[in-house]
């Protein structure tokens, strides 16, 4: 059995809803197995030069989405690495169909108000802009979590995600 330490074989991409811990658990995941992390949503910002909330309000969602793709792809086409994508990514089906050939898919799901919480707190989300959180995470979780569910692998979003995560994938 291969341990943490050895370089996991293909990337690694984390989906979910906003709030479900993607970056940070990411950024433990990453250091546990000894991979680079990326953040998708940071990689985009870097290109545009924009945040993302500033894409969404010049640009709107559907150019967003066209310039995650093409990021995600690139990070995809590099070495094996963890990359915490965007709440919508997976939704994309062309993204969800490269992460799903290229990658290990992992879901990482809460509870609604545990999501809505962690979402609201960070704050700069476009899709909460105005909105009840709980409500907003309620109707988003009702649509994207049967296109979540395709993923390799769910995990509960928790303390203990990346050592669930680590033992799923065979390692120690």
């Amino acid at each position: 059995m291969p341990d943490a330490h050895q370089p996991y074989e293909k990337s690694i991409a984390l989906v979910g809803l906003m709030g479900a811990g993607k970056s940070t658990i990411g950024r433990r995941l990453a250091r546990r197995l000894g991979l680079p992390f990326y953040d998708a949503d940071a990689e985009i910002e870097a290109a545009a030069g924009l945040s993302v909330a500033e894409i969404f309000e010049r640009h709107g969602e559907a150019h967003f989405r066209e310039g995650e793709r093409r990021v995600i792809a690139r990070l995809i086409d590099g070495p094996p690495r963890v990359i915490a994508t965007g709440g919508g990514a997976f939704v994309d089906s062309g993204t969800r169909a490269l992460i799903l050939s290229r990658c290990t898919a992992i879901w990482l799901d809460g509870p609604v108000a545990t999501l809505a919480e962690r979402a609201a707190r960070r704050g700069g989300r476009p899709l909460l802009a105005g909105g009840d959180p709980v409500a907003v995470i309620e109707r988003l979780a009702e649509t994207r979590n049967p296109v979540y569910a395709q993923a390799h692998l769910r995990i509960e979003s928790d303390a203990h995600a990346v050592d669930r995560i680590v033992a799923a994938l065979g390692l120690r």
